[in-house]
């Protein structure tokens, strides 16, 4: 048992090992000083998030972008109370959520779609903040490359706490993954806060058919779609300008059932890669909760694991040093005890989100 638990790491050493090869095969983007031409709609789903919109909203007004190149559609799905538009000099329009499946934000992006009129769609959540040159970054590559689609990285902005700290470096795995992939030429997963992509792409790919029983997976089916029937159109933009902020949760049930909620889609990827990683990285954890419970009852000695624990440490360390680096030029903070931690609250997501349910916006969902 023990020969088979280093061998699970070994395994596991080799594939982050690659992924972070791949990091560093994806070149970071500057923008250039062409004039902008490309027209989007950015698309925003929402429910109940008064407070986050009006945020969102700011920082769109604070966008180093022609006026009249982008446009927003705001997706009310079945909100408690209206949220009236505060006024803005760019064009903002707000419409009702049809639903038609049983994924709201699936629903809330093909309903926006009847509405859009520009060539290239941007979807981001209510509760995200995108910086001043988010649209221009996306035009430069846009106009440099006959691309369809274009996924872009996606932070927490956090505060002090360790479960702010222990979300950010969770986050950060998932976008070295993220980034890691696309350099292998294997995009398997985006994040649906930071994506853009042609109209036509999307009804090309009958937008979400196939996967619309699936509560969540807005972004990553898309994606796996348009990889799998035109993967030379599908790229990855590492620039720094265009990375968008979102908030952590604030409680560790709510943590739990999100990151529930994204490891249910995985059984439905269409990517082999992406389930292959997805389960080496599940028994890589799973071999650590393992280990320490040999420890426990005497199995392995104190230095075995020790020496076990460290080589994962260290694996992790170095796909998660340089995606921090990346995404906010500051230091990780609680590496080591979200290190020691995540092994144990990983493995519990990954078993919990094969029979369990989850809430998600005051509704609750069966995996």
């Amino acid at each position: 048992m023990s020969l088979a638990l280093f061998l699970i790491l070994a395994i596991y050493i080799i594939c982050i090992g690659l992924l972070v090869y791949g990091f560093f095969k994806i070149k970071k983007y500057q923008k250039s000083d062409i004039e902008p031409k490309t027209n989007f709609t950015i698309i925003v789903p929402f429910r109940n998030e008064k407070e986050n919109l009006t945020i969102l909203l700011e920082s769109f007004s604070n966008l180093n972008y022609p006026l009249d190149l982008f446009e927003v559609i705001l997706v009310d799905d079945s909100s408690d109370e209206k949220f009236h538009i505060p006024h803005f000099t760019f064009h903002i329009s707000q419409i009702d959520n049809i639903r038609i499946s049983k994924s709201p934000k699936k629903d809330a992006i093909t309903t926006a779609m009847q509405h859009v009129k520009t060539e290239w769609v941007i979807t981001t959540d209510a509760d995200c903040i995108v910086p001043e040159n988010w649209l221009l970054n996306l035009d430069n590559y846009i106009q440099e490359r006959n691309i369809s689609m274009l996924a872009g990285a996606v932070s927490y902005e956090c505060a002090h706490s360790f479960l702010d700290h222990f979300q950010q470096l969770d986050l950060t795995s998932l976008q070295g993954a993220t980034i890691g992939s696309f350099g292998l030429h294997n995009g398997f997963m985006c994040n649906g806060a930071n994506l853009a992509y042609t109209k036509s792409l999307f009804e090309k790919l009958n937008g979400f058919d196939g996967n619309d029983k699936i509560a969540s997976g807005d972004d990553v089916f898309l994606l796996q779609k348009a990889i799998q029937q035109f993967p030379q159109e599908v790229h990855y933009l590492k620039a720094e300008e265009a990375i968008v902020t979102t908030k952590p949760t604030e409680t560790w049930k709510a943590l739990f059932y999100q990151r529930v909620r994204w490891a249910a889609k995985t059984s439905s990827y269409q990517s082999l890669f992406g389930k292959l990683l997805g389960l080496i990285v599940f028994f890589g954890n799973l071999s650590f909760v393992i280990g320490f419970l040999f420890l426990l009852l005497g199995i392995w000695s104190y230095p075995i694991f020790v020496l076990f624990a460290f080589l994962k440490f260290v694996t992790d360390f170095v796909l998660l040093y340089f995606t921090n680096d990346f995404l906010t030029k500051g230091k990780i903070k609680s590496v080591l005890l979200s290190s020691l931690l995540y092994p144990f609250f990983s493995s519990a997501v990954a078993l919990y989100s094969l029979f369990g349910s989850y809430e998600w916006k005051d509704r609750r969902f069966k995996v």
